[in-house]
């Protein structure tokens, strides 16, 4: 897909939870998109301090720990900086609904512009069994040895999910193409739905 079609700014998103319900952010990153390439020096991520302690057993699946968010920012103090990255921009994230919920209620007011959900994305243009991060990462053979950190991480999470997001849309001819395949109905940028590409692709 030639570079010159893709929308900017755009965001590839990941948060981790305390496991609340509903869930208080304790990490979020953003890695931007340029042309279609993931842009890892220019990533940004936060450990936010919750209001209420992160269970042990949430800690057992992304690591983060009371102790490593003690004397990190609340998400009031980052709140400004993410939204004004995010104004006017597309999202994506793999199943992104999560992400999307979860930044539309901690960002009151904010909408993006649209939103890539690489799940969706993966099921319309690869199709086959298995479509969580670690099962399309192993089928499509992408190759993580330069994403830095560790997986269930958001930097390394959003970095994952951008390479995921680079390699499924060579099968797209165009955006609009793309979009119609990947926004899920009822979230923003979502193209007018033609015979071909309705809602009931899945």
């Amino acid at each position: 897909m030639s570079p010159i079609t893709w929308p900017e700014p755009l965001y590839v998103v990941d948060v981790e939870g305390n496991g609340a319900a509903p869930p208080d952010l304790v990490e979020i990153a953003l890695i931007p998109m340029v042309g279609g390439q993931p842009q890892p020096a220019d990533a940004l991520s936060w450990l936010i301090q919750p209001p209420v302690p992160i269970p042990h057993r949430i800690t057992r699946i992304h690591g983060i720990t009371n102790a490593m968010v003690e004397d990190a920012p609340t998400w009031q103090d980052i709140a400004p900086r993410v939204r004004s990255l995010l104004e006017g921009a597309w999202i994506a994230a793999h199943s992104a609904s999560v992400e999307y919920g979860v930044l539309t209620r901690h960002l009151p007011g904010w909408q993006p512009t649209g939103v890539i959900d690489t799940l969706r994305l993966a099921k319309a243009t690869i199709g086959g069994k298995g479509f969580g991060l670690d099962a399309l990462i192993e089928r499509t053979k992408i190759d993580l040895s330069n994403v830095a950190g560790t997986r269930h991480r958001a930097a390394y999470d959003a970095h994952a999910t951008a390479l995921l997001l680079n390699h499924l849309a060579s099968q797209c001819a165009s955006w609009d193409a793309l979009a119609a395949k990947a926004v899920p109905p009822g979230m923003p940028g979502r193209p007018s739905a033609s015979p071909e590409e309705g809602d009931t692709l899945w």
